[in-house]
């Protein structure tokens, strides 16, 4: 039988080996008020979800909601596919995940799309992705550390979209999501199954591009995007256990292309993004750090907004329901007197926000730069990226390079590689021999 600490200790490392902070309750102890914000992050189901699949979007930042459109666009905005210059393409992607820590985990991404007929640019266009994510090899043992198994967990997701142009500058689009989370491939917790976690989530986004544009003495085009991604069911692991959130998130963000000449090119994008979840709200403890519990055995909440809501009702309610700064605690009723402005701000640090550069020679060779912040607080991934693009006729390459800006970051020397196809140029390239 699984020792029920050493499956939590699995699925916290499940989560943390993809960037994400497991969540420590936010905790006060009435001997210790205010002062900071207190470390309080927010964790889903399935954050393999947010990982950046392609090495492009990863050199900018990890943004890619108004980037140009490309093969890879399922993931960052369904609605750039209606802007696609080809009629159809694939790409590969491969991420070897953490080698910093271990050496077998990776994420692969594989995506595509095509171009329905239709007259003019008003063409919808279709496309799919399936995203895999490996674990690795995890051994699991009992209560007295002896080998019970050695599993190969793994999670994946196939993806389905569609992208409807609306007019000459103006796209929608949307996504069906199937899910599937095998993290413990069935071994028993204290005599309580588990099984692999599955939901179906969806997308809807919207996308806006202007490349009639005048800066100066530069053509200029302005793109804008939003997309609010995995908005699904809860996810379980066991038929008895609490269902998680999925990791449902608001992408919006600008970009703007300088045409310098015929051959040179530079973009600048930012972006940000909210996770629409329920933010974990604060506990009273004792001076011993355990959550004090009411006369009905339930924990004593007393800032922020109980989290155990509905999936619509998380969405909404994930704007205001920071705890904030408990400065005191009424010892009688048991209120809390919460410092002025500190809810908005621990709003606010829930904001990730990422930029790049993107520079092109000729449309065929990119260099790329970017930035992603997040507030130490609500997980502290910050880091630089970097890559290199080169478009041939039929197949281009694209590499990136993350490289972490706090000491012993394990986000440290994570390389991403990305290889599209362009079917267009190999029919044509057929068509002339």
């Amino acid at each position: 039988m699984l020792n029920k600490f050493k499956f939590f200790d699995f699925t916290l490392v499940a989560f943390s080996v993809i960037g994400i902070t497991a969540n420590a309750q936010n905790r006060v102890n009435p001997d210790q008020l205010g002062g900071d914000l207190q470390l309080n992050t927010i964790t889903t189901a399935v954050p393999f979800l947010t990982i950046s699949p392609d090495s492009r979007s990863g050199a900018l930042g990890d943004a890619g909601v108004s980037s140009s459109p490309d093969v890879n666009s399922i993931h960052w905005n369904p609605a750039k596919m209606a802007f696609m210059e080809d009629e159809s393409g694939v790409a590969m992607s491969y991420s070897p995940w953490l080698r910093n820590l271990v050496g077998d985990i990776s994420l692969s991404y594989l995506s595509g799309y095509y171009k329905l007929k239709g007259k003019g640019v008003m063409r919808p266009t279709i496309g799919g992705s399936l995203r895999y994510f490996s674990l690795g090899e995890i051994t699991f043992t009992d209560e007295n550390a002896q080998i019970i198994d050695e599993v190969r967990p793994n999670e994946w997701a196939l993806d389905f979209a569609y992208a409807m142009p609306l007019s000459e500058n103006f796209s929608f689009g949307m996504a069906v999501r199937y899910i599937n989370s095998n993290l413990t491939t069935g071994l028993d917790v204290q005599g309580q199954s588990t099984r692999p976690g599955r939901s179906v989530a969806a997308d809807v986004s919207a996308y806006y591009e202007n490349d009639r544009l005048q800066l100066g003495d530069y053509n200029a085009t302005l793109r804008a995007g939003v997309n609010i991604s995995n908005i699904g069911a809860k996810m379980s692991y066991t038929d008895n256990d609490e269902n998680d959130f999925l990791p449902t998130n608001l992408r919006i963000g600008p970009s703007l292309t300088l045409d310098f000449d015929d051959y040179n090119s530079i973009t600048f994008i930012a972006e940000a993004n909210k996770l629409l979840v329920p933010t974990p709200p604060a506990f009273l403890t004792d001076a011993g750090g355990t959550v004090l519990t009411d006369a009905n055995g339930d924990p004593i909440m007393i800032a922020g907004k109980d989290p155990e809501v509905s999936v619509a009702s998380g969405i909404l309610q994930s704007f205001s329901d920071a705890p904030g700064i408990v400065e005191s605690v009424d010892p009688n009723t048991q209120e809390a007197t919460i410092q002025s402005g500190s809810i908005l701000k621990e709003e606010l640090n829930e904001i990730n926000l990422s930029g790049g550069l993107e520079y092109w020679y000729d449309k065929q060779f990119a260099v790329r730069m970017g930035y992603f912040y997040e507030h130490p607080t609500k997980g502290n991934r910050q880091y630089f990226t970097m890559g290199l693009g080169l478009r041939m006729t039929v197949f281009g390459i694209d590499i990136s390079y993350l490289v972490g800006n706090a000491q012993q970051n394990p986000l440290a020397n994570t390389v991403r590689f990305s290889l599209s196809f362009n079917f267009d140029a190999f029919k044509g390239q057929n068509e002339d021999i």
